[in-house]
């Protein structure tokens, strides 16, 4: 799809209730981890970045995976995966984004402001979630 049909849309992954001290990071195009933190008291962790929305709509950019032909979603590393060798955990959240209204997308559209969305960071079991998880809450938030 060219790139001119396309418009420029920033999100934003809150991970609330993280399990403290472990590593966090959003997965590059290469599979490298990006922009990699963790939480010190259970604060939550946010990562921002940009897609390309084109009509459909259909995502694209760096941190758009894609699976079949309708399912897009952004990896959140954690553990070793997130460039921690220590840790215990290697594991990757699986967050859609395929499912973002059409009215969230038209207000952040070109920088309009930010389409957030959260997730809970610590499963039933008290380990790092993993696999598929849920948004809790999705928002426009102008900047």
């Amino acid at each position: 799809m060219a790139q001119a049909m396309q418009r420029a849309v920033n999100l934003r992954i809150v991970i609330e209730q993280p399990v403290i001290g472990v590593l966090h990071s959003l997965q590059a195009k290469d599979d490298s981890p990006l922009d990699a933190k963790r939480s010190r008291k259970g604060e939550p962790l946010a990562f921002d970045f940009r897609v390309r929305v084109g009509p459909g709509p259909k995502f694209f950019g760096d941190q758009v995976r894609r699976e079949g032909p309708v399912r897009r979603f952004v990896y959140v590393r954690i553990g070793q995966y997130a460039g921690d060798p220590s840790s215990p955990w290697s594991r990757r959240m699986k967050i859609d984004i395929q499912d973002i209204g059409g009215d969230l997308l038209d207000r952040a559209a070109d920088g309009g402001g930010v389409i957030e969305t959260t997730v809970i960071g610590t499963d039933k079991d008290g380990t790092p979630a993993c696999a598929t998880v849920r948004a809790t809450k999705r928002r426009f938030v102008k900047r």
